[in-house]
């Protein structure tokens, strides 16, 4: 098992000794090699915060016999018990949502859903990317639960965690049955994805916003494609991703593109030229994220910044830091989105000075939840009084 070590990048890291010890301590020769995960931006593999042993792999210097196979897709089966997620955030605008997968293939450094792969024993790096979970039973629990007396519909958010058009979507088709189980009941939904995958639903999503019953937000990061490859190495391109912005404008759909997350001295320059390309495909609303770097997100994300930009990583995490309070992360509710400090006061007076010149609203219209009308509650166990 031959591991790439990264003891002669060491060389590219910030200056200062503390940054050099923490990027030795992100990349001290743990690095996965890249013909194992080729197609991946993750270049760790680190056992999960919950799991009892750490194991590392290293490069011991001795020639190795056994190579070890690429990291493969592998999908298994999920039996959840509900399909709505509860979620009482005082700084997120919906309190239900629904995940039909777990881990995502899109694969994106940044993504901040990394850290729930720890509660499946699996690493927050490479397993997130490669080992999947579907929950192929979700539409029929979502029309169980919908169809349960007392239910009050809500606005109903997906994507909010993993992606739900991420490329095994094509198989499974678990979010189209989901969608069809919501047009039926006359449900709201709210949708946010970086695939072009969603217009093979556009069938669905213009009927429903016939009724006013859904909106999509397309996130686009950056319009570098060779940046983007490298960063979110599945997900659509940045062409496709307009274009998706584009067909469901013109279906009559509310679309809306999501500049997100804006990494200081990555990608932020572009903040203005996203909202101009996504604006001149039809996007009528915006928002944006400052990056996000929770629990093991934040020792993967500086080792793939120190592996693909070393001569940014001291300048990147500086400004991340000062926005953080210092730290790579604050998860301060109110603060964690946007962040705090004059670099962050500067991202958002720039996206405020480029929504208002474009007329995009920052606030999406509400939709409509007076339609709602109970599945027939097949499968729902009665009440025996």
């Amino acid at each position: 098992m031959k591991e790439q070590s990264l003891a002669g990048q060491a060389a590219f890291a910030p200056a200062n000794t503390a940054d050099i010890a923490d990027a030795m301590i992100v990349s001290a020769g743990l690095r996965i090699d890249v013909d194992r995960r080729r197609g991946r931006a993750a270049g760790l593999n680190p056992s999960g915060r919950f799991e009892p042993l750490r194991r590392e792999t290293f490069d011991d210097g001795w020639q190795n016999l056994e190579e070890l196979p690429p990291f493969k897709t592998e999908v298994q089966i999920e039996k959840p018990r509900t399909a709505i997620t509860r979620n009482e955030s005082p700084d997120i605008p919906f309190d239900r949502s629904i995940n039909p997968y777990r881990g995502c293939e899109h694969g994106c450094i940044y993504c901040f859903a990394r850290p729930t792969h720890a509660y499946m024993g699996l690493s927050a790096g490479l397993d997130f990317e490669a080992k999947l979970f579907a929950k192929p039973d979700a539409a029929k629990l979502l029309e169980r639960e919908l169809a349960k007396p007392g239910y009050k519909p809500r606005v109903i958010a997906i994507g909010t965690n993993t992606d739900p058009y991420q490329p095994i979507e094509k198989e499974w088709r678990i979010m189209r049955q989901i969608l069809e189980v919501l047009e039926k009941a006359n449900h709201p939904v709210s949708i946010v994805t970086k695939s072009a995958m969603i217009m093979r639903d556009l069938d669905i999503l213009s009927a429903m916003a016939e009724k006013n019953l859904v909106r999509v937000s397309l996130s686009v990061t950056t319009l570098d494609r060779k940046l983007a490859r490298t960063m979110e190495p599945r997900a659509s391109t940045p062409t496709r991703r307009l274009e998706a912005i584009r067909a469901l404008s013109e279906a009559g759909i509310q679309t809306s593109v999501m500049a997100a997350p804006m990494i200081p001295a990555l990608n932020d320059h572009e903040l203005e030229r996203i909202l101009d390309s996504a604006h001149a495909a039809g996007a009528t609303e915006a928002s944006y994220v400052i990056l996000r770097l929770p629990l093991e997100v934040s020792p993967l994300f500086r080792d793939w910044l120190l592996q693909n930009y070393p001569d940014r990583y001291r300048h990147v995490m500086a400004l991340v830091r000062s926005m953080r309070g210092g730290k790579d992360y604050d998860a301060e509710f109110g603060k964690r989105m946007k962040g705090a400090g004059p670099y962050a006061w500067q991202i958002a007076r720039r996206f405020e000075m480029a929504t208002n010149r474009l007329g995009m609203t920052r606030r999406s219209m509400p939709l409509r939840d007076d339609l709602f009308v109970p599945p027939d509650g097949s499968g729902v166990q009665l009440s025996l009084l």
